[in-house]
């Protein structure tokens, strides 16, 4: 009869494997910094004659952080998402969410005014109204004369 050995020890050391990746954060595993900060996901959407700008903030404190403002025609959100955990501690640390600052500029329709735009905070999503923006966008046909 003979030995047969339906699961044996991989024939590399897998602690060393571990620790050569994550040990001492000299590996390709890093977190990611990126000195200009982040740039949020956005969607923009049209509900009826309203444009709807939906932005991913989760973890940010949109009462201190976040600024929602109409300059010269464009619409401007930007703010910061902190750190609150100070770095890592001991290299072993995995960060796949960005922190800094964050800055998202939006072309409005010229007739909309800062009085039409309005902005709430839900679940991690801050999301603007821009009333009207739609409004009078519909194509018109023009008769063509001979």
């Amino acid at each position: 009869m003979s030995n047969l050995t339906l699961w044996s020890r991989p024939a590399f050391d897998v602690d060393r494997w571990v620790h050569d990746f994550f040990g001492d954060g000299a590996g390709w595993l890093k977190p990611i910094t990126d000195e200009a900060g982040f740039h949020p996901a956005a969607e923009i959407v049209r509900e009826d004659e309203d444009a709807v700008v939906r932005l991913e903030l989760p973890g940010v404190d949109v009462d201190k952080d976040v600024t929602v403002e109409v300059d010269g025609g464009q619409l401007v959100i930007h703010g910061e998402r902190r750190d609150e955990h100070g770095g890592q501690a001991d290299g072993r640390t995995l960060r796949e969410v960005r922190y800094g600052s964050f800055r998202r500029t939006f072309r409005l329709p010229e007739h909309v005014t800062g009085d039409a735009v309005a902005a709430s905070y839900d679940a991690g999503v801050l999301t603007v109204r821009v009333t009207g923006a739609y409004a009078g966008s519909e194509p018109k046909r023009i008769a063509i004369t001979k």
